[in-house]
């Protein structure tokens, strides 16, 4: 059975955007500071795609 993954990584952000894997961290660091987690908490797909405007099943096509 295949689990989906409910965080998104710099990686996953850098395959959807064609940009930098620096720019997705930096992404990924706005993110977090956008919902007050802290630098070690995950961010979700669903707040990766609240902050992007991205829709969820656009995300998931690519993880």
């Amino acid at each position: 059975m295949y689990r989906k993954r409910c965080v998104i990584y710099a990686k996953d952000i850098q395959r959807m955007t064609d940009r930098s894997e620096r720019y997705s961290q930096d992404l990924l660091q706005k993110i977090r500071m956008h919902f007050k987690k802290q630098s070690h908490q995950f961010v979700t797909i669903k707040e990766f795609s609240e902050f992007s405007g991205i829709p969820i099943d656009d995300i998931e096509n690519y993880l």
